[in-house]
């Protein structure tokens, strides 16, 4: 019997290889509820992961506190919360840890929470990867485990983070940063940014950018965010047969297509097509497919086992000299480097 299954969503198809999605591969993402959590730096991040789980990826979704009781910084009570001393991470499971009222944070209650801390860092040193919102960021910095890291918060609260924890290195106008497996991020919407990020890098740009659209966001990259991703931008539109188009192409690139072809997908007249595809994203189909391509060649660049000529290919090149001019073309129109060596 095949370990790969066909699973159907409305107008939607995937598949998945069982062996990836067995319990033993499951993953947890265990969310902890401060006192005084700002509501929204812990929803954004859970509802991301609860709709990748909804569509099939291994995510198991976990929360804590150290608190018996715990109230939102807005007044919402949130019940009984499992106790952190109760969860058993494993190497690869994420901790979100969102903010909270920065009058818990300036107390002495806040840092007399050494056995929380205490377990906070040992998870990280044993491989699970630490994610904080906004002032979440001042939990992880109170571990230590920021030290001589870069890391960010939200905008109002980098200065008094680098001041009380100068040991860490914070970095300003970032949505969000990763510095050896701890993320911080700038706080509110941003979770969601970090969380989709996160998402793409284990799941795929394609994965990541179908629950973007379910969630109805655009996952905004920052002008300094060294993993700006050309799979999730020019999607800041709720056009469905565009997103049809665009994910066919995402998934096709090594395909020659025409532009009649295309308006099928989409259900439309060609010229339809493609004016509705500019006037939502921005850019042609055109070049939109070939940023697409030369981001793919840019990953594909990491394998030793790939000539060129190969990568070429994958990426729906016609050759490797063409892939060489139009990459050279772009570095000079965008100022950008080039990956392929002199």
């Amino acid at each position: 019997m095949s370990d790969i299954w066909l699973i159907k969503m409305p107008g939607i198809f995937y598949f998945y290889n069982l062996n990836q999605l067995s319990m033993s591969q499951t993953q947890q993402v265990i969310f902890v509820v401060p006192p005084y959590v700002h509501v929204l730096d812990l929803t954004g991040p859970v509802q991301v992961f609860y709709e990748a789980a909804e569509y099939g990826a291994p995510y198991q979704l976990r929360y804590c506190s150290f608190q018996d009781e715990v109230t939102s910084s807005a007044g919402l009570p949130m019940g009984k919360v499992q106790h952190f001393t109760e969860l058993l991470p494993q190497h690869g499971d994420l901790i979100f840890v969102p903010g909270m009222d920065m009058h818990y944070i300036r107390s002495e209650e806040f840092r007399a929470e050494h056995d929380f801390f205490d377990w906070l860092r040992a998870q990280h040193h044993k491989g699970v990867i630490i994610c904080s919102v906004c002032t979440g960021a001042f939990i992880v910095a109170q571990t230590g485990l920021l030290n001589g890291r870069k890391c960010t918060t939200h905008w109002k609260r980098v200065d008094e983070l680098q001041t009380t924890y100068p040991q860490i290195v914070t970095q300003h106008d970032r949505l969000f940063v990763n510095d050896g497996g701890i993320y911080t991020s700038a706080g509110i919407t941003a979770g969601i940014d970090m969380a989709l990020a996160i998402l793409e890098e284990q799941q795929g740009p394609l994965f990541a950018s179908k629950i973007a659209r379910e969630l109805v966001v655009y996952l905004r990259r920052g002008p300094h965010h060294s993993q700006k991703s050309v799979y999730l931008d020019y999607r800041n539109h709720l056009n469905a047969a565009v997103h049809q188009v665009q994910d066919w192409l995402i998934a096709n690139l090594k395909t020659r297509f025409t532009l009649d072809a295309l308006a099928e997908i989409a259900g439309m007249s060609t010229r339809n097509m493609t004016r509705t595809f500019r006037k939502e994203t921005g850019i042609s189909i055109h070049d939109y497919t070939t940023l697409l391509r030369l981001e793919l060649a840019s990953t594909l660049r990491h394998n030793p086992d790939m000539t060129m000529e190969a990568i070429a290919q994958k990426c729906g090149f016609q050759d490797a000299r063409q892939l060489r001019r139009i990459w050279q073309k772009d570095k000079l129109k965008n100022n950008t480097g080039s990956f392929i060596s002199p």
